[in-house]
């Protein structure tokens, strides 16, 4: 196969030659190894890369993936980074309206009729710009002679992938992890690997998130060894029985054996001192289940996020140990009582937050360090809960989480706000992905990728459709689809209440986003189908937080009322050199001669964009203590 830049202007070509989605979960060569959480069949490709900037599809580099191509013009460029802060092409911040707005006349590819693809709209587009990239590596030792895999963790927005020449695939959703066999294309030595970014596919209308619209591989890139038995996808059902006492463990394990290799697999839990309290061994088989009771359980919740750790351990006839997988188990009780959620028996009571990415330096190339400093702020100011806004973020952020006591609501990456509000108002006529059947296997890829990655975390209670993308048919099925992979959670999807047509087929809860308190009692007073909560409220742009007395009376009065999330956590700005003074400032959206741009609206965080408090989170700390 080759690859085809008629695919960006495809929205069903979204996902080529890639590995299915499974879970986070990683693999060791010995039992030290999990102990010491490194691993010797991991190999990281982030670093310096040789990369070259195109202005447009036309003018890129064709053929820079062949090993004799001529690369002298290349520089060195960072990965992970997003190519804008590096200094190529525009840094641009957009709210709701896409990039192109005002230059050129669009509609999404088959939303003005079955009979128009709109072909040539990204690939011949004469703002597309393109990075290319290319790393040269010789495999570790470790990795040798096994099967071998490369994980991109986030590339925005489009890429294609070679390796020595050969085509390997494609993919396009830029905050999901790809993953891709190199095992058939690897040689000894010296490999040459090459990655083709585009700005803009079919996917931009699928990300039409609130954010400075970066591109390039902007998260961590690693190869990954796959052992002759290996563990390719873990589900792990942690629950307890209603009388909050016995924990009820199910795991399944889907294996994969080189040349059918013969072998065993252990399973066994742990507690948090390291106690084994149940043990089983099976026979490797394609799918392997396991299930059993626990008495005495200690339930994990946020002020008490007690982990287990489950150990899988696959070995050889003659006990030779090949891959060993540890992987933290929190038990705990998230159902709906007469139209409340409950979380082990108690009336869940959400202070949170929305949080997008964000380092004043770097972008969205977030840090451990940044993560590690908000959750310290989330402790400090009683904020127990995170929304995803509007897309996965870094896989290590849902393990914190789960240590931390964070309550979690995993947001799908989708937004199309500007297919179908414009200017205010509610307008659908190129609505995506609407009820457009080109458009729903993109998004339901969208939602298994979210899906399959964090399964396993427990502080996920919800599972978030996307964010505003209005209500169709291609929504109500991704509610079915997290509905029937995973019962023991809720879905969540604020956009049905601008289309009530489906408001009995999309959402567990009745969200809303800055509604008065006045008008969300009416709805309580009601008695409705569904429990309320606000998915963003309390806009922290400027002067702001003053009336969160209103929503705190709230859940004193009404226990449908569930909280909710305040917009947003932390200000999108950069650090840059003043050109007058010299001296470091942060800079927001229209200063960077963006236009268009929604220019400042992009500082409405509790936190300023270095991470310093405003002192709207003293109302924030006083107002979430009352419920903590």
């Amino acid at each position: 196969m080759k690859a085809d830049l008629t695919w960006l202007d495809d929205p069903q070509t979204f996902r080529i030659n890639q590995a299915p989605a499974h879970s986070d979960h990683r693999g060791y060569a010995t039992v030290e190894e999990a102990a010491a959480h490194h691993s010797s069949l991991v190999q990281s490709l982030d670093g310096s890369w040789a990369f070259r900037f195109a202005r447009d599809p036309q003018h890129r580099p064709v053929g820079f993936y062949r090993p004799d191509d001529d690369r002298s013009d290349f520089e060195p460029l960072t990965v992970p980074g997003h190519i804008e802060l590096a200094g190529y092409g525009q840094i641009q911040y957009i709210n709701t309206a896409y990039p192109w707005e005002g230059k050129h006349y669009r509609r999404p590819a088959y939303s003005q009729g079955a009979d128009q693809p709109e072909r040539g709209m990204f690939s011949t587009d004469p703002e597309n710009t393109v990075g290319a990239y290319v790393k040269h590596f010789t495999l570790d030792p470790a990795l040798r002679g096994k099967r071998v895999s490369i994980e991109f963790d986030g590339v925005e927005q489009a890429m294609f992938l070679w390796l020595n020449g050969q085509f390997v695939g494609y993919a396009e959703d830029s905050f999901s992890r790809s993953e891709f066999d190199l095992t058939r294309y690897l040689q000894p030595g010296e490999n040459l690997l090459a990655v083709e970014v585009f700005k803009h596919s079919t996917a931009a209308f699928l990300e039409d998130q609130d954010m400075f619209r970066f591109s390039g591989i902007f998260r961590s890139v690693r190869l990954v060894a796959k052992p002759e038995l290996h563990l390719e996808d873990l589900t792990i059902r942690a629950g307890v029985d209603a009388a909050l006492t016995t924990g009820q463990l199910a795991v399944t394990l889907r294996l994969s054996a080189a040349k059918q290799l013969a072998g065993a697999v252990q399973v066994r839990l742990l507690d948090a001192t390291g106690q084994s309290l149940w043990q089983a061994e099976r026979a490797v088989a394609d799918t392997v289940k396991l299930t059993t009771d626990l008495p005495h359980i200690h339930l994990w919740s946020h002020h008490d996020p007690y982990l287990y750790q489950l150990q899988v351990t696959l070995h050889t006839v003659a006990g030779t140990v090949v891959e060993v997988v540890p992987y933290p188990v929190g038990f705990r009780r998230l159902e709906m009582r007469d139209k409340v959620i409950t979380l082990n028996g108690q009336r869940l009571i959400l202070n949170g937050v929305n949080r997008h990415e964000w380092d004043a330096h770097r972008g969205r190339a977030v840090t451990l360090a940044d993560m590690q400093s908000d959750l310290a702020v989330f402790h400090a100011n009683h904020i127990n809960a995170v929304r995803t806004c509007h897309y996965p973020d870094q896989p290590v952020w849902y393990d914190l989480c789960d240590r931390h006591g964070i309550y979690m609501m995993a947001e799908t990456n989708l937004e199309t706000h500007g297919t179908w509000q414009k200017m205010g108002d509610v307008e659908p006529s190129y609505n995506v992905p609407g009820d457009l059947p080109q458009w729903q296997l993109a998004v339901l890829d969208r939602a298994k990728s979210n899906y399959e990655m964090f399964k396993n975390h427990p502080a996920i209670l919800f599972w978030s459709l996307g964010n505003e993308s209005y209500a169709g048919e291609d929504l109500a099925a991704m509610d079915a689809y997290y509905h029937h992979v995973d019962p023991t959670r809720l879905t969540h999807y604020e956009g049905v209440f601008q289309n009530r047509a489906y408001a009995d087929r999309i959402s567990d809860v009745e969200s809303r986003m800055y509604n008065p308190p006045r008008e969300i009692e009416k709805y309580l007073q009601n008695a409705l189908a569904k429990p309320f909560l606000d998915c963003e409220y309390m806009h922290d742009m400027g002067n702001s937080l003053g009336g969160m007395a209103s929503y705190d009376r709230l859940l004193d009065r009404y226990p449908m009322y569930q909280g909710g999330f305040i917009w947003d956590f932390i200000d999108q700005a950069l650090w840059v050199k003043d050109t007058v003074t010299g001296r470091p400032v942060l800079r927001y959206g229209g200063d960077f001669d963006d236009r268009h741009s929604d220019y400042e609206f992009s500082g409405d965080g509790l936190l300023f964009a270095d991470r310093t408090p405003k002192p709207a989170l003293q109302e924030v700390r006083y107002y979430y203590g009352q419920h903590d």
